[in-house]
């Protein structure tokens, strides 16, 4: 079993800056992926960032040059560094994460982003 915490979360007013943390714990023999997930309010689940323990990077288009993903493959540790926020990033980001040698998914519970206009 693999527990994925997350922490960071909170209220910022639009062009402030939040850092997002998330702890892999459990059972795996690598995480060849992590990264981030969000939800706002009455919308699907969407792509924020991923990285793999190699270093390679997916970012979503509405996140390009605000967001960067970076990871601790030592700790099993990714963070997610949010600049210039605006309020259209308002919502649930979940730390999700792909586990070796299952290559099952984890999700941890998600932690609120709130940006004010």
């Amino acid at each position: 079993q693999v527990q994925l915490v997350e922490s960071g979360g909170g209220l910022v007013q639009a062009g402030g800056s939040l850092r997002l943390s998330c702890a892999a714990s459990g059972s795996f023999v690598s995480i060849p992926a992590m990264g981030w997930y969000r939800q706002a309010p009455g919308k699907q689940r969407e792509l924020v960032a991923t990285m793999t323990t190699g270093g390679s990077t997916n970012y979503a288009d509405s996140v390009k040059g605000r967001f960067t993903i970076s990871r601790d493959n030592a700790k099993n540790m990714v963070y997610l560094q949010m600049n210039s926020l605006k309020p259209e990033d308002t919502a649930v980001y979940y730390c999700h994460a792909v586990v070796a040698i299952t290559y099952r998914t984890y999700w941890g519970q998600g932690t609120q982003v709130t940006v004010s206009s």
